[in-house]
């Protein structure tokens, strides 16, 4: 890659997390040009969904390193390189001082310093084409990880070399607007699973169910209380917030309703709490419908958990098959809550997730796409 050792490869994820939204237009600036670090290739493929993929990609042999990236949207100086032995490489650049996608002058001196990486994945809300465009040789990866397929305007998707969809209806979006797209079903929350992440633990199952979600409208709390409202209130909830400005209100409402809930957060938890917390319950649910593929599907289901999403849910349905789970409409989310609570030895869901979307599954449907997205380049470079 230009300007980037010989040996060096790397894999980059553009998160788009800002500190603040809009960001502030910087009055100083700060050039991290600190060369990136090779990762252990023993790693273990732990953590999130911004995690998983990058650290898969490190243990299949493509790559040598692997680093998120985020915005600073304050004057606060923002952080250089930060190494973590059990993950990727953190780095977060001052944002230019406009709405998203983000750009970041920042990080276009570093790209020019450093190199471009081999892999970017750019996901969400994006970043400006002028990233982009300093990546011409870097094979560049898009999930939207919302309910819309594309979050991005065309004069920035043009430059997207493989995309990850989540549900059929979100393929023919992004065909729609470009025909010949490389595309792949392949979100990367539920997908590139972490069975070392999320797993079973002997720990006492003192709740009937649980919800882990953002305290936010649309992860559609109101049919988990309106559920517990029809069932006897022995039924014992768990709810688990990692972030939202609703969790005042929904803990005031379980109140009001006399719900025998229990509320953890916000702020959030380390993963390896959540795991515990699941571990805790007897079922997992998905509430929310105007939804992306949330990857809380196969992290429950890698802890031993049957899952019941609502049947509106747009992107993820297809984790749910009897072995994992039950689908139900709002109106029947206390009869089937009732009927899974019946009997949780008829799934086996932690086995269906080991069998078909851990990341040691998904990464090989994700080769194909690189290489047909290779493949592509070199057809560009000859013509």
């Amino acid at each position: 890659m230009t300007g980037a050792p010989a040996t060096m490869r790397r894999i980059v994820v553009i998160s788009d997390f800002c500190t603040q939204v809009p960001p502030l237009a910087p009055k100083l600036r700060f050039f991290d040009t600190v060369p990136p670090t090779p990762i252990d290739k023993n790693i273990a493929v732990t953590g999130g969904y911004l995690e998983r993929l990058p650290l898969a990609v490190v243990k299949s042999g493509l790559v040598d390193a692997a680093e998120i990236w985020s915005f600073n949207g304050t004057d606060v100086d923002p952080v250089g390189l930060t190494l973590s032995p059990h993950g990727p490489g953190l780095r977060r650049f001052r944002a230019d001082g406009h709405i998203a996608p983000y750009g970041s002058a920042d990080m276009l001196v570093h790209i020019a310093t450093v190199g471009q990486p081999d892999i970017l994945c750019i996901w969400g809300l994006g970043v400006t084409e002028a990233v982009l465009a300093a990546c011409p040789d870097s094979f560049i990866v898009y999930n939207s990880l919302d309910v819309e397929a594309l979050r991005i305007p065309p004069d920035i998707s043009r430059h997207i070399d493989i995309f990850l969809t989540g549900s059929d209806r979100q393929t023919a979006s992004v065909l729609a607007r470009h025909p010949n797209a490389i595309i792949g079903k392949l979100p990367v929350g539920p997908d590139f699973a972490s069975a070392e992440t999320f797993y079973p633990t002997d720990t006492q199952k003192d709740f009937d169910l649980i919800y882990v979600a953002a305290a936010q409208p649309y992860k559609r709390h109101d049919i988990l209380f309106d559920a517990l409202g029809d069932l006897p209130r022995t039924i014992r909830a768990l709810c688990v917030f990692g972030y939202g400005e609703n969790g005042d209100h929904l803990r005031a409402q379980a109140v009001k309703m006399g719900l025998n809930i229990t509320f953890v957060g916000p702020p959030g938890v380390p993963y390896s709490d959540v795991n515990k917390l699941m571990n805790r319950a007897r079922i997992g649910l998905v509430c929310g419908a105007n939804d992306g593929a949330p990857a809380i599907l196969t992290e429950y289901m890698l802890a031993g958990l049957p899952v019941l999403a609502n049947a509106d849910l747009a992107c993820g349905l297809q984790y749910i098959r009897p072995d994992t789970g039950r689908i139900a409409n709002a109106a029947e989310f206390a009869t089937v809550i009732a009927e899974m609570l019946r009997d949780t030895s008829v799934f086996a869901p932690r086995e269906a997730v080991l069998q078909n979307w851990v990341w040691q599954r998904s990464i090989q449907h994700f080769l194909p796409l690189l290489e047909a997205a290779k493949i592509r380049h070199r057809q560009r470079c000859s013509a």
